[in-house]
């Protein structure tokens, strides 16, 4: 049966059916049994909206613990994952065994369709938050970003950068911003959302009018800041603009003043998954502790496990103003934003 119901068409269904406790949604430890298990399965495939390097040094680290499994991963912009799964699946194609989104609401739309299996990872049960993760068991938060600024220090020194959204307004600016796309980015979806939110569409029409130059991915606007190609982005995530800042990039994180959208980032074995065992020992190995440090050490992302230990100069997320976005409002949402988002900016 296709599945062609558009976000809006399906909210009422979410609603509904998430307030409804399931049983059975049990730690899920790598037992013996379940590791054998996947190593006679032999492959996991693995979809992410993270960026590629970062994904691969998961799978490599995955490798190496299970060298019986090889890793399949594919990154894509979450967008295009959601808009995947759903032609696969309307197809009775199940390629996918382990997927995240840095969209929150495609979680709340794969499983009102029943695309999510039940598997709570034993970190999880022992030490996630109850506000990040799903009461029934189908999903948690596997890692947070933030849709900050930033600006390249060769072409803006720290005294006159922008401190918030209002000063991306000033003329100065005009051609020299760099933004990504809410139609292919979770993240920039999201972002967007609580710009509307907070400051209405106003505001987007007037930024419109600053000449900003449109990229698809929220990954890409850092790596474009770093070639010098704009010297301000208005968005971008955080983990990419400090990874290359470590490389020697002239970069500066800018964390609006008005407030920083926070982006969970979840990750679901889906219940089609052509590698059942493997998905789960995967998504149990994604939230233990070695994975978490990694994805602070390695990935300069945000971790919910509480045995981590931040880098050191980074700003705590505890210092920084937040915004966060209500998932069930975000899905509602979600059509219009990509709709008037793409008539403000003639993209």
């Amino acid at each position: 049966m296709a599945h062609s119901m558009s976000r809006r068409d399906v909210l009422a269904g979410v609603l509904a059916a998430g307030g409804a406790a399931a049983a059975g949604a049990l730690p899920s430890i790598a037992s013996p049994d379940l590791v054998a298990e996947a190593t006679r399965e032999g492959t996991v495939a693995y979809l992410s909206a993270g960026d590629i390097a970062l994904v691969q040094k998961i799978g490599k680290a995955f490798e190496a613990k299970y060298p019986g499994i090889r890793f399949q991963g594919e990154r894509i912009g979450a967008e295009r994952i959601f808009q995947r799964l759903d032609q696969e699946y309307s197809r009775g194609i199940h390629n996918v065994d382990v997927v995240d989104s840095s969209d929150v609401a495609h979680f709340l739309v794969w499983k009102q369709r029943g695309w999510l299996a039940r598997h709570v990872p034993d970190d999880v049960a022992r030490f996630w938050p109850q506000s990040e993760r799903d009461p029934d068991g189908m999903y948690a938060t596997f890692r947070a970003s933030m849709a900050i600024m930033g600006h390249n220090t060769r072409l803006v020194p720290p005294d006159a950068a922008p401190r918030g959204y209002a000063d991306l307004l000033d003329p100065r600016w005009r051609g020299r911003l760099i933004k990504a796309h809410p139609g292919y980015s979770g993240t920039v979806a999201t972002q967007t959302f609580l710009l509307v939110r907070e400051f209405g569409w106003k505001y987007l029409e007037e930024l419109a009018k600053q000449r900003v130059l449109q990229v698809q991915s929220a990954t890409e606007p850092p790596k474009k800041l770093a070639l010098g190609e704009r010297p301000v982005m208005v968005e971008g995530t955080d983990y990419v603009l400090f990874d290359l800042q470590e490389k020697g990039s002239p970069l500066e994180a800018i964390y609006p003043v008005e407030g920083c959208p926070l982006v969970p980032i979840p990750t679901g074995v889906l219940d089609k998954a052509p590698h059942p065992n493997a998905g789960r020992l995967f998504r149990a190995f994604l939230y233990t502790r070695e994975v978490q440090q990694m994805l602070i050490d390695v990935g300069n992302t945000r971790s919910f496990h509480p045995q981590i230990t931040e880098k050191a100069g980074r700003r705590p997320i505890g210092q920084i103003k937040l915004w966060r976005a209500d998932p069930e409002q975000l899905l509602a949402q979600l059509e219009e934003i990509r709709r008037k988002y793409t008539e403000i900016f003639k993209v």
